[in-house]
């Protein structure tokens, strides 16, 4: 890998080295590293692209990294990746995507994740996107995550797209079975006109099952970003949505809710906020000689980090 490659890896991966633990990494379509530990298993499909990672019962303390890069021209990779962890575990999983483009045609990459959680499972999922090399340049994500959480299992997902993506549809389908957990924090930054979709159906079906969804996104220049979130209590539940943005320019942003319960114990609510920078945030900034811009990118960091 190259200059570039390692850069991109940094960025959505934290990775300045191979990392420790089990790994998968991912360049233009093809495998360029692997490694497994006791308790994990990367499997290569053999029927589409993409894995199948194991997670054994009781695997705790591990960490797998699934990072993917495309810096090739006209490229629109694709990968199914499934993840089968066992009863009892506790693992952090790393993903994410760079795009880089400096041409005239589109690079993108699909990643369509699907996890089956054991019971009394913990895990934490990372996933970082980003898009590099000329504005005009198309860099294009579309992630899908389905997630199935059995009894008591915990899942706690980030998803952040750090900028410099053209245009990107999230759809996020989870099942929340009795006394499991879902939270959810999403940041997404957005300018020139770049364009973000995304979609939350959480269907609450265990007794005690829970869900928090956040959403923060800052929108700049002529960007457009859609939040759309769906939550179906189907049990004695609780389930919190909230969506809160910045809206910089002339982007624009919209914020649909749908909440529906079929028990009538089932707990829902939603919140949400739009609206530009507060003037007092700023003049407070610059008087302690901060420029502007510098003073809204403190506020913007700050608030994509909450």
């Amino acid at each position: 890998m190259d200059k570039l490659d390692s850069k991109l890896l940094q960025e959505i991966a934290d990775l300045h080295e191979i990392p420790q633990g089990a790994y998968n990494i991912r360049k233009n379509g093809e495998l360029v590293a692997r490694n497994n530990v006791a308790g994990i298993e990367i499997v290569t499909k053999q029927d589409k692209p993409g894995i199948d990672i194991y997670i054994k019962d009781n695997t705790k303390n591990q960490s797998l990294h699934i990072p993917v890069i495309v810096t090739q021209q006209g490229l629109n990779d694709l990968v199914y990746n499934d993840f089968y962890i066992g009863k009892d575990c506790d693992v952090v999983i790393v993903a994410g995507c760079g795009v880089h483009n400096d041409g005239n045609t589109a690079n993108g990459h699909d990643g369509i994740h699907t996890f089956f959680i054991g019971e009394n499972s913990r895990v934490k999922y990372i996933e970082k996107h980003l898009g590099t090399g000329s504005e005009k340049a198309e860099k294009i994500l579309n992630p899908t995550t389905v997630l199935h959480l059995n009894k008591g299992a915990i899942m706690k997902m980030e998803t952040i797209q750090l900028g410099g993506v053209s245009a990107s549809k999230r759809k996020t389908i989870a099942e929340v079975l009795d006394d499991a957990v879902l939270e959810i924090n999403e940041s997404i930054l957005t300018e020139f006109a770049q364009t973000a979709t995304t979609e939350f159906e959480v269907n609450l079906n265990g007794a005690n099952s829970r869900v928090n969804v956040v959403s923060r996104s800052v929108a700049k220049g002529t960007s457009k970003q859609s939040f759309v979130s769906a939550v179906n209590g189907n049990n004695k539940c609780f389930g919190h949505v909230e969506c809160d943005a910045i809206v910089m320019d002339k982007a624009q942003v919209m914020s649909t809710p749908a909440l529906q319960n079929t028990d009538a114990d089932a707990n829902l609510t939603h919140e949400a906020a739009i609206g530009k920078i507060a003037g007092e945030q700023l003049i407070k900034l610059q008087t302690l000689g901060l420029t502007q811009e510098q003073a809204e990118n403190v506020i913007i960091k700050a608030f994509l980090k909450k």
